[in-house]
């Protein structure tokens, strides 16, 4: 009963320290506003989202999607927060980080129950709660879809760990619920049932108990529910145009990316410098980060995998849950993202617990040595995770901060040049236009800002030309009907009645509902009226 008691006073003396160290870590968070980049998609400029939780916008997050998403799950999250807090940034803040907390609380829990190694188990948890690659997860409001995918993915697992105890109906709808919820919040989990396969080798052993085939057909209900989600998650990207063609992004440089980053995401994990909200999609792999991860995966599970479970489930981990987000199918402009390591770090968390109580055994004095070290590490995580929270004040420091550690950065420099706009810096702001441009040509959203800001400072023979280039270089932008329309309105305040016309009756044949266009070519075809009619 004794030793019962002291057990349990460990445990909740580490859960009370991964709570205070995750929140003097993410304290900065207090500070920081919504940015640009996706919280106003998400929330501020989202009414379906911001008027709270009602009948209709409950109906909207299960049957619409939105910004190449259907995640149920995460808009009635953000929905209840606007309910709660209204568009008080802290409030949306404070939920994210209480997330993470108890996704970390539960991370140790199944850890040091599933392997009976407290301290060890305490180390992944305390990496996974503090590490700076982490803090875009949960310092981004948007990046909800992290947190909650993260609380159902443990909630899954936790299920799964009772189940495997004594195998039932009821149990096994329990894992089937909350994996479908984890679903329902980021679609990043449909890995999960691979990982349960891998926590069956180790810690839980049950192929001692169970042949394979039988753990697979267990598993097929969930393997369903996976292809599901994965279809459904193709065809919303596709359909919001975030997916990439061959053609525009051929399969070898896919393959040699995605190997590469394998290779990054460690690095950025042992060394994490220069994290970014956006590495462009420019910065391609390069053959050595390639071939070091190939030789990597094979020395490790050749020299010293043999006999070592916890070093092949912890490397499969990584490997497998980034195959949905390794670029293999790429989606958006990054070649690869900080979130995306939010649950596959932990593969390489256990492979360095369980490595490092291994190799300190074999010095003098391990104990001292093990938690001296393990301590100086968690101290640095909590120092560089405040100062990355920083970054995330608010979108100019977010965006500045990025064009300051990556290269060829056009998303950022388009939107650093918004929040220049915004401030009225327009000579600052055109530069950062033009080098979004430059970058890469075909990106619209660069020309159309540019555009924009030379009609609000009335340069409107700059404005035509800039319009006239956008249409030149690219005929296929969903929204071209807006920069006819715009080029409408240029002409128009120089004078050119015909040009204004012709460009106005060009984007509503495009668009024939655009009303901008419509309100215009009535108010130029007055124009031209008053000017026949003039004696």
């Amino acid at each position: 009963m004794t030793t019962g008691l002291k057990q349990r006073q460990v445990l909740f003396l580490i859960s009370a320290a991964l709570v205070a160290a995750t929140l003097v870590a993410y304290e900065p968070i207090r500070h920081n506003d919504f940015v640009s980049y996706d919280d106003d998609v998400y929330i501020t400029e989202n009414p379906k989202v911001n008027g709270g939780i009602t009948r209709q916008s409950v109906i909207w997050a299960f049957t619409k999607s939105h910004s190449g998403n259907w995640h149920p799950i995460t808009w009635l999250s953000h929905m209840l927060d606007c309910e709660i807090y209204g568009l008080n940034p802290l409030g949306h803040h404070i939920t994210n980080l209480l997330i993470h907390i108890v996704n970390t609380l539960l991370l140790f829990l199944l850890l040091s129950r599933m392997t009976g190694t407290v301290w060890r188990s305490a180390f992944v948890a305390a990496a996974f709660a503090l590490h700076p690659l982490h803090v875009e997860s949960v310092a981004w409001i948007a990046e909800r879809k992290d947190m909650l995918s993260g609380l159902f993915w443990m909630l899954t697992i936790l299920a799964y760990v009772h189940y495997a105890k004594q195998p039932n109906v009821r149990r096994y709808v329990l894992v089937l619920l909350a994996f479908a919820m984890g679903l329902m919040s980021k679609p990043m989990v449909v890995t999960l049932p691979f990982v349960l396969l891998l926590l069956d080798y180790w810690p839980l052993d049950r192929y001692q108990k169970a042949p394979l085939w039988h753990l697979l057909v267990e598993k097929f209900p969930l393997f369903v529910l996976s292809a599901t989600f994965s279809v459904i998650t193709f065809v919303v990207q596709k359909q919001g145009e975030a997916v990439w063609s061959l053609k525009a992004w051929p399969l070898s440089v896919r393959v040699t990316n995605a190997l590469g980053c394998y290779f990054n995401y460690i690095m950025k994990m042992l060394y994490p410098k220069g994290l970014a909200v956006l590495y462009p999609i420019t910065e391609k792999t390069t053959v050595d980060a390639v071939l070091l991860a190939v030789v990597g995966v094979i020395v490790l599970l050749r020299i010293w995998g043999r006999g070592r479970r916890w070093l092949v489930v912890g490397l499969l981990w990584y490997l497998g849950t980034l195959v949905p987000v390794i670029g293999l199918v790429q989606s958006g402009a990054q070649i690869m993202a900080d979130r995306y390591t939010y649950l596959p770090s932990i593969g390489i968390f256990i492979i360095v617990a369980w490595g490092a109580a291994e190799i300190f055994a074999k010095l003098p004095h391990p104990k001292p040595l093990a938690v001296t070290t393990g301590t100086v590490a968690l101290i640095v995580m909590v120092l560089l995770t405040r100062t990355q929270v920083g970054y995330w004040r608010d979108s100019p420091t977010l965006y500045k901060r990025a064009l300051a550690v990556t290269r060829n950065n056009f998303v950022m420099h388009n939107n650093y040049g918004l929040c220049l706009c915004k401030q009225r810096r327009y000579e600052e702001a055109a530069q950062h236009f033009k080098k979004a441009i430059s970058t890469c040509p075909g990106y619209l959203d660069a020309r159309w800002n540019l555009c924009t800001m030379l009609l609000e400072q009335k340069k409107f023979d700059e404005a035509i030309i800039c319009l006239t280039e956008a249409l030149r270089e690219r005929n296929d932008w969903p929204e071209i009907h807006k920069m006819y329309n715009k080029l409408g309105y240029a002409y128009a305040q120089k004078g050119d009645l015909t040009l204004a016309e012709v460009n106005f009756r060009k984007a509503l044949s495009l668009k024939p509902d655009y009303e901008p266009a419509r309100r215009n070519l009535a108010r130029a075809l007055a124009k031209q009226k008053q000017v026949a009619d003039a004696p």
